[in-house]
């Protein structure tokens, strides 16, 4: 078995009750059959307690108000922890903010950028991200696993962090060639032609061809499509499932500030927006690329199960767009100012409402399969320090 994990894993601790959020409200948490047997087994008065605070059929911890874990104390505390220590904790609550990912062989463990002590760390990092891997005895088995499709995937995800990780070229052009590239990994899977990628990785450049605006039109376009496009994402994003009440009224604010204008004033407040992040938070192109390295190393082999291969590089982008939207929503209630605080605090609560809910992330990365694959260029080129 392989094990891959990132270089900044080890860094992680966890804030428990000095964190601003917790990771025990909000969303529901799945209890695995192991933990199961062992809570129906417990004697005792802990054992009653217990018992009656598990929603049995749907195999999840009860609420109470504020969608809180019924073990979650008013210190953001967990009551099972301080009676009964850290092995009566459930798979779900012992691993996070942990995030598994299995293949034939092979298993990644990652931190999710829902947790704010993850995004905190990623945020603030300024180094590249790596993904050192070891090997350790043991095997599993997986049923229908597309090998082949695998292996040009790993590939393919190796090659674009490369290409993402690149400081030499323009943020932009580096997040066009990943879309292009994906999006060409993607046609010779549906050709049945997946050892033409190996051309593609030896050479990415030649994919950047399909990354190119090919007629989209100069900045003024530009933000106009842009305006239209992040306008729809918004409220794409208000019929996703709510996991924090409090992140409706935050969607609903961001689309005031921004959306309520004309696309030419939008446009005005993007470029002096661009500007400002320039001059006052250069930190945020190597954020920016963080985030894109983030959601590529965590989701993009995961198309060997669904073939969505181009979708996740471009639910990569469109997470990186939004948070940056969301961004300079803040930056206009601040009146214009913004802090690293700021970016951890939007990067943490996007990913939490999108990274707790598979039916988020599948109805999202179905979305993306109807985006245009030249993304970057057609509506996002305009806002520096993207700009070519």
């Amino acid at each position: 078995m392989r094990y891959t994990i990132p270089d900044y894993y080890r860094q992680f601790r966890c804030a428990a009750g000095q964190c601003e959020d917790t990771c025990c409200a909000g969303w529901q948490i799945q209890i695995d059959e192991r933990s199961l047997g062992r809570y129906a087994r417990l004697k005792g008065r802990a054992g009653r307690k217990l018992r009656r605070s598990i929603r049995w059929r749907q195999r999840i911890f009860r609420q109470k108000e504020g969608k809180r874990c019924v073990f979650l104390n008013q210190d953001n505390l967990c009551d099972m922890y301080t009676e009964l220590g850290e092995k009566s904790l459930c798979r779900t609550c012992r691993l996070y903010p942990r995030h598994i990912e299995e293949f034939e062989g092979i298993r990644e463990i990652t931190l999710s950028l829902s947790c704010p002590v993850v995004a905190r760390l990623l945020m603030n990092r300024e180094e590249p991200a790596a993904f050192p891997a070891c090997e350790k005895d043991g095997e599993e088995e997986y049923e229908e696993f597309d090998l082949l499709l695998y292996s040009a995937l790993a590939d393919a995800r190796e090659v674009i962090l490369d290409i993402l990780q690149n400081r030499a070229v323009p943020a932009q052009a580096r997040e066009q060639r990943m879309l292009a590239l994906a999006d060409e990994v993607e046609k010779n899977y549906l050709e049945g032609t997946l050892f033409s990628c190996q051309e593609l990785f030896d050479a990415p450049g030649r994919a950047e061809a399909a990354g190119k605006p090919g007629g989209a039109g100069d900045n003024e376009a530009r933000m106009g499509r842009r305006f239209c496009f992040m306008k729809k994402m918004f409220a794409f994003l208000d019929t996703l499932e709510l996991l924090r009440e409090d992140w409706k009224s935050c969607l609903d604010e961001a689309r005031a500030l921004l959306y309520s204008q004309a696309d030419a004033g939008y446009a005005a407040t993007c470029l002096e927006f661009g500007a400002w992040m320039k001059r006052y938070m250069p930190m945020w192109e190597i954020q920016s690329e963080q985030i894109l390295v983030y959601f590529i190393s965590v989701y993009f082999c995961g198309a060997v199960y669904d073939g969505r291969i181009s979708a996740k590089a471009k639910l990569a982008a469109v997470s990186r767009m939004i948070i940056e939207e969301m961004l300079m929503a803040r930056w206009i209630k601040n009146e214009k100012t913004l802090d690293t605080e700021d970016i951890v605090e939007t990067v943490y609560r996007y990913a939490r409402e999108v990274e707790h809910s598979d039916k988020n992330v599948n109805r999202l990365e179905s979305l993306m399969e109807k985006v245009p694959s030249n993304l970057t260029s057609y509506v996002s080129g305009f806002v520096p320090p993207c700009t070519v």
